[in-house]
């Protein structure tokens, strides 16, 4: 495998495709193919996208049994998840931090997923504002909407996401170790970096992808915690898990050989 420089246009013109993520900035090539699974709305929907990819390699039944298993497992998780929640459904938020304001996330992906575990977003009538961290009205407020959340998921942006722990958190959020929210006192504060390549390059960005149904598994297991299932993409910051990074001596599969999806097992 050799590495090509997305801006050398000399070397790029020697393929009859490469895939880009961007329109715009590629909008004078002509032989670019957009990758768009990232302005999905729906988790689903992202994953679908190997249909579109297998129509390059001729392998569009391949392409459809994967989807299908995909969707086919998705959805009785989902199902299972629907019965879980008549007893417990907790209040789940996605929280980022940047330069001093708090912010929750509304990407629909995410609260589908949220949705489709059994779990039930935070109110976004009352969390659509920025927090500014210097403001203590500003975070007497964002404090007052944490207080009814059950499971936070913490998606501040880490250069090196090993270093990022519950310290590192409770720093941003100007708060100490004994802080009173129900989130922390149950430690369920969760970062979706627990498998990084290099240290940096999150497999939540391919692997959540074009997998969904094991997003959907981890946060089932983090709402209805049952101790016996293994999370692929998430770890618990709150219980000082760290990142499990991946190499290519990893891989127990040849990389010319396709990969098949992971079924989780479904009740």
């Amino acid at each position: 495998m050799q590495l090509v420089n997305r801006t050398d246009a000399g070397k790029l013109s020697q393929f009859a495709a490469h895939f880009i993520s961007s329109v715009e900035e590629e909008k004078k090539s002509c032989n670019f193919a957009a990758f768009l699974p990232l302005e999905e709305r729906n988790p689903l929907q992202r994953a679908e996208w190997i249909k579109y990819l297998a129509t390059f390699s001729n392998s569009e039944a391949r392409a459809n049994a994967v989807y299908d298993a995909i969707k086919g497992n998705y959805n009785c998780l989902s199902q299972a998840a629907a019965n879980l929640k008549a007893r417990f459904k907790p209040v789940v938020a996605w929280v980022d931090y940047s330069q001093g304001m708090w912010t929750f996330s509304r990407e629909d992906y995410k609260l589908q997923f949220v949705a489709d575990a059994g779990g039930e977003n935070v109110d976004g009538s009352i969390s659509g504002n920025s927090y500014n961290v210097s403001e203590p009205d500003d975070m007497e407020n964002f404090y007052a909407i944490l207080c009814t959340v059950d499971v936070v998921i913490d998606q501040t942006y880490a250069p090196e996401p090993t270093e990022y722990t519950l310290a590192t958190f409770l720093d941003n959020f100007n708060v100490g170790e004994n802080a009173n929210f129900d989130f922390l006192k149950n430690q369920s504060l969760w970062r979706y970096d627990k498998r990084a390549q290099n240290s940096s390059a999150l497999d939540w960005y391919d692997g959540g992808i074009s997998q969904p149904q094991l997003v959907l598994a981890d946060l089932i297991e983090i709402f209805f915690p049952t101790g016996n299932y293994t999370l692929t993409h998430f770890r618990n910051i709150a219980k000082n898990e760290g990142v499990t990074c991946i190499q290519p001596d990893n891989c127990s599969r040849n990389s010319s050989a396709a990969l098949d999806p992971t079924i989780v097992r479904c009740p």
